[in-house]
């Protein structure tokens, strides 16, 4: 406790820290103040009463806006797309020339596919506000009172407005505050879920069977969850690397330096979970949007506890998981950079051979790494079955808690990295955060 007294009094006293740090705390503070926002002639009671985003994919979406979208705030649609956008570009980077020349143009080409983002994100809003308006809030009964043309305008006005300013809040933090700005947007917007889904447990718990030992129990379990997904998140297999002896100046031939490159065990992050979840809810969606009554099949598709819906979803995170590792982490362009700049792998050839060492490294740590987000995933569905409410079953894996953890340790090393250049001790007595991490939804931070 003596220690942690001592960081938070290094932290305020360097100046630009303590700048950046209210900052951030500051620009959150107005996201949350938005998120309650209702937007223009919508009943709040009305919305509040159908209890919107109460299973399935909107709670999922409620989640992640902090309960914005089952508000119909003028946040409701949230940053999510700014996500799907990013996405999108990074996929089209792999198929498009043009994309990838300018992936390698340094801070003039992030700048202008930052540029082309923005407004892929405000085509995306604009299809996601009206469907969201037409499936979510005007078929809540009271809800909209005169869902007139001029309502409809303003309504999708407002959403794509709302969620420009989110990104550009995220885009502050990220540059004037600490942290990864989007990424801190998502989690702030999980974890105020998790007060109201903590108290429902406990009244649920003290009324009901178990009483306090169970509640104990499940806190246990999730501390020892967190501990295995903070594991899982900075796991690395570290690849040795030699470098050549090199002429410097006047001291003559320097020593090699051995170095190593860090293979994450789980490259892909996030980003499987998110794209499982999305294709297990197209089918469902799908029936919906053409007015016909989904078979059992479908609704057991949509039953995010049933048996059959997490074993389909655990192979699907799987085969995404390999699937991103290998659009996102290229063994080749590795090597090459490696035989650039005078590296080697000790005991393999460089360039064509380096590769295929790497290749096969990648193949082999990305099941298990693959295994266990799969097992994450489905952990909430096993907590639900166990007796868990599902607004606090919702923490004890899944997407939610693998953001929530990548977001708080790259916060950490960023805070721990203004420390060290000062002089201070880390924000640790044992050692520094180890890794680095990316940013939640699996972009560079």
């Amino acid at each position: 406790m003596k220690n942690f007294i001592a960081t938070l009094q290094h932290i305020w006293k360097i100046e630009d820290l303590r700048k950046r740090i209210f900052l951030t705390l500051a620009l959150i503070l107005i996201y949350r103040i938005g998120s309650f926002v209702i937007l223009p002639g919508i009943n709040a009671d009305a919305m509040a009463s159908a209890n919107v985003g109460g299973g399935g994919l909107g709670e999922i979406l409620a989640l992640f806006t902090g309960g914005a979208f089952s508000r119909a705030s003028v946040f409701a649609l949230g940053i999510m797309p700014y996500i799907s956008a990013s996405i999108i570009m990074q996929l089209l980077g792999i198929a498009i020339p043009s994309i990838q020349k300018l992936q390698k143009e340094g801070e003039s080409g992030r700048q202008k596919i930052n540029q082309t983002t923005r407004f892929l994100t405000i085509a995306i809003t604009a299809v996601q506000a009206p469907s969201y308006l037409g499936s979510t809030v005007v078929n809540v009964p009271g809800a909209v009172a005169d869902p007139s043309l001029f309502w409809w305008v303003s309504s999708i006005t407002i959403l794509t407005a709302g969620t420009l300013f989110i990104m550009w809040l995220g885009e502050r933090i990220t540059e004037k505050g600490i942290g990864n700005g989007i990424s801190l947007i998502i989690m702030i917007g999980i974890i105020a879920r998790l007060p109201a889904a903590f108290i429902q447990e406990f009244v649920g718990r003290i009324d009901g069977a178990g009483g306090m030992v169970m509640l104990l129990v499940e806190i246990v379990l999730l501390l020892l969850i967190i501990g295995f997904t903070v594991a899982l998140v900075q796991a690395v297999r570290r690849v040795p690397v030699q470098y050549a002896k090199r002429i410097s100046g006047i001291q003559g031939m320097g020593s090699g330096a051995r170095q190593f490159i860090p293979l994450k065990v789980n490259a892909a992050g996030v980003m499987p979970i998110i794209f499982a979840q999305a294709i297990m809810f197209v089918p469902l969606y799908l029936a919906q949007a053409v007015n016909e009554e989904p078979g059992s099949f479908l609704i057991a598709l949509g039953d995010i506890g049933g048996l059959y819906y997490n074993i389909l979803f655990a192979v699907v995170i799987i085969l995404f998981t390999y699937f991103y590792t290998a659009i996102t982490v290229n063994p080749t362009q590795m090597a090459d950079d490696l035989k650039r700049n005078g590296g080697f792998v000790p005991g393999i050839k460089p360039g064509k051979s380096t590769s295929e060492f790497l290749d096969t490294i990648i193949s082999r740590i990305t099941l298990p790494g693959a295994v266990f987000t799969a097992f994450i995933a489905i952990i909430p569905s096993i907590a639900m079955a166990a007796g868990i409410k599902q607004g606090f079953a919702i923490f004890y894996g899944g997407t939610s808690l693998l953001i929530i953890v990548g977001v708080v340790l790259d916060t950490l090393q960023q805070i721990e990295s203004h420390l060290l250049m000062r002089h201070y001790d880390g924000l640790m007595k044992s050692g520094k955060v180890r890794g680095r991490s990316t940013s939640a939804v699996g972009m560079a931070g």
